[in-house]
């Protein structure tokens, strides 16, 4: 009798195995969706027009292709090395959005040219506080003087 009551444990072990990676797996799953809903959520959040009619996405098209005329090769290439941190598949939403704020900026102050400074307070604008520490690094490793932006970084 012994011997056949250890024949159905043997025989549950596998069993209760699947199940539970089964269950793992339901809830990787379903965490995976929650992360996905999220940011679709976040985006359909941008595509909402505002009080003006316009979408946060509409504005950031709109201040892209009324600036491009301003940008020259080396701001291009200065804006690119600053999303470089950013990881490739967010990196082109990120430079969008950033040089969206650039544009603005530029063209509110009717700059002939985006410059280097419009690319800084453009890039503090756009960005969360968290990255302004990567900004820091970033200029104190190019040798560029961020006193100037300090108080945009403090707001």
């Amino acid at each position: 009798m012994i011997h056949t009551s250890f024949q159905f444990l043997a025989a549950d072990q596998p069993n209760r195995w699947f199940m539970n990676s089964i269950a793992l797996w339901g809830f990787v799953l379903l965490g995976m969706m929650f992360i996905g809903g999220f940011f679709m959520f976040r985006k359909f959040l941008k595509v909402l027009p505002k009080a003006d009619g316009k979408s946060k996405l509409d504005w950031q098209n709109h201040w892209v292709e009324t600036s491009r005329h301003l940008w020259t090769d080396e701001t291009k290439t200065f804006l690119d090395m600053l999303v470089q941190p950013v990881p490739g598949p967010f990196r082109d939403i990120a430079r969008h959005s950033i040089a969206a704020e650039i544009g603005r900026i530029a063209l509110e102050e009717n700059a002939d040219a985006v410059t280097q400074e419009h690319c800084i307070k453009g890039y503090i604008s756009a960005t969360p506080k968290r990255d302004n520490k990567f900004l820091v690094t970033f200029l104190e490793k190019n040798q560029i003087d961020y006193k100037p932006y300090r108080h945009l970084m403090n707001k």
